[in-house]
């Protein structure tokens, strides 16, 4: 399993989110407290808005808290909207086109969780994605593949119900390939514009995932786990549920999967 935090609102400095807070995701790289990987060591990324449509990017194979240029560019980049993963590899290999955030278009997206049996359905997945869709898999992970069918299932259109079809056509070849679905899926995706969580499982038990207004800035920020040490002002998002930021409104919404 892995870690990871967003933010939307005013811009500020990401090391304010990645860094320095007490429980910052560098922390939970070393020591998570609400994942079944206590470690989160397997690379990482951060992704973030800026002057233009599409988002930089910068992920590496080390342990978070041992790259000096991640730390460089959480101290001078600032940013409206970042999102930033630590990683816990769940079987494939430990490589930078495996690490979290993944890119496409103006889209970025990133993911903790683990849909068992992966390898069995890999390629009736990869089959699913058209050509143009296919040619953008650079990795061999879960979470690329399920965020290239979304974004061949319309993104643009309407996010939520794209990866829902995803998840759909996952759950379908799972059972297709006789296997009981198991799917354990807390994720975020953003256009540059909103900033959208999903928390979801087959078996009703999903990764943690919160939200919190952000200080004086009054942004917002989406977190596997609160990145102070003090719980209050964290809201946990039920189960099965969708959470959507967008400039100073915040939507929760159920999230249905049907295969």
């Amino acid at each position: 399993m892995c870690r990871w935090a967003a933010y939307l609102g005013e811009p500020i400095l990401l090391e304010d989110l990645v860094l320095k807070p007490a429980h910052s995701l560098i922390q939970q790289s070393i020591h998570a407290v609400e994942s079944k990987s206590e470690v989160n060591a397997d690379g990482f990324g951060v992704a973030w808005y800026g002057e233009h449509s599409e988002p930089g990017r910068y992920r590496d194979i080390l342990p978070a808290w041992s790259d000096g240029n991640l730390r460089s560019i959480v101290h001078h980049v600032r940013s409206r909207l970042f999102m930033a993963h630590v990683r816990a590899s769940t079987g494939t290999e430990t490589s930078r086109a495996n690490c979290h955030p993944f890119v496409q278009d103006r889209w970025t997206f990133m993911h903790n969780g683990q849909i068992g049996d992966y390898e069995r359905i890999r390629r009736s997945l990869d089959m699913r994605l058209p050509d143009t869709h296919y040619a953008a898999r650079v990795g061999t992970t879960d979470s690329e593949a399920i965020f290239l069918l979304a974004h061949a299932e319309g993104l643009d259109d309407d996010p939520i119900q794209a990866l829902a079809r995803a998840l759909g056509h996952t759950i379908a070849d799972l059972t297709r390939a006789g296997i009981d679905p198991h799917i354990r899926f807390t994720a975020a995706m953003s256009d540059g514009q909103r900033l959208i969580g999903v928390r979801y499982a087959t078996d009703n038990q999903p990764p943690t995932l919160y939200h919190r207004r952000w200080g004086a800035e009054g942004g917002w920020t989406l977190a596997s786990e609160p990145t102070t040490l003090e719980e209050s002002g964290w809201e946990r998002v039920p189960n099965n549920s969708v959470v959507t930021l967008d400039g100073d409104s915040i939507t929760l919404t159920p999230f249905h999967v049907a295969a």
